[in-house]
């Protein structure tokens, strides 16, 4: 544990510092300010450190992962970390009192992890058991805390001020924090970053081709995508702004790069 609390430090410390640097300059003064943003300046900041991160890093290591690793592989390697992300979504649904959902997720992982070979085949969503993926910033959600301020964290993307309390649940439950062996750990989780990166590429690619202003395409499609999980697919309209995602069904389907929301 050691270990993983300096590292912790030293990549906040190492993003805030290149956050802060760019802040003086992050945002144009004749912008109209969204209300669900007031933190923009340092956002937009820690947007732009975390995209040169990506280029430099993340996206090769991606491309040349996805090349040499075959599609019944890669795809193995999504539903073994989609099934251990099934553990933390029956802890979100009990804490909603979302039986019927938490039930379906047990056997998910029941299943998924014997016949499905600890989750590489996913034999479950074969015989209609569906995958909900519920987290805490969404238990939290349906107990009516509101989503706060957007806000971008360092190396792990679009956020809220409700979404990163609930991440600190999410990593209590998921099965690797339990992991005592260092290198097993993060080697699991290096992995599964890289995964989430391969699946993708060609949506961040279309994102940051076809937006004038990625930041804002990301900041507004997550902040529609999180309202209709908390509210199962049927969120509340919001006065004067139309939903991105009203087409869209996030029923069964997990959270795009699992990263967390």
């Amino acid at each position: 544990m050691g270990v993983e609390i300096r590292a912790y430090r030293l990549v906040w410390l190492a993003a805030m510092g290149a956050a802060l640097m760019g802040q003086g300059c992050a945002t144009d003064p004749a912008r109209v300010a969204d209300p669900r943003d007031p933190l923009e300046p340092y956002n937009r900041a820690v947007y732009r450190f975390n995209t040169e991160i990506d280029k430099a890093i993340l996206r090769p290591v991606a491309v040349a992962y996805q090349k040499i690793t075959p599609e019944p592989v890669d795809r193995g390697i999504t539903n073994f970390f989609d099934n251990i992300a099934d553990v933390t979504s029956v802890a979100n649904n009990i804490l909603q009192f979302k039986m019927s959902r938490a039930g379906s997720d047990v056997g998910r992982i029941f299943i998924n992890t014997t016949v499905g070979v600890l989750g590489f085949i996913d034999v479950a969503t074969n015989v209609g058991l569906p995958s909900y993926k519920e987290d805490f910033g969404q238990t939290l959600g349906y107990w009516g805390l509101e989503s706060g301020a957007y806000f971008v964290l360092p190396l792990l993307g679009p956020s809220s001020i409700r979404d990163t309390l609930g991440w600190a649940g999410d990593i209590v439950t998921d099965p690797l924090f339990s992991l005592r062996e260092d290198r097993v750990h993060w080697g699991l989780v290096g992995l599964r970053v890289v995964d989430e990166r391969a699946d993708l590429l060609t949506a961040v690619d279309i994102v940051e081709d076809a937006s004038i202003d990625p930041y804002s395409f990301v900041r507004d499609a997550y902040l529609q995508r999180r309202l209709s999980r908390v509210y199962d697919g049927n969120p509340p309209a919001e006065e004067g702004r139309d939903d991105f995602w009203s087409e869209v069904d996030f029923g069964n389907g997990p959270a795009p790069g699992g990263a967390r929301p």
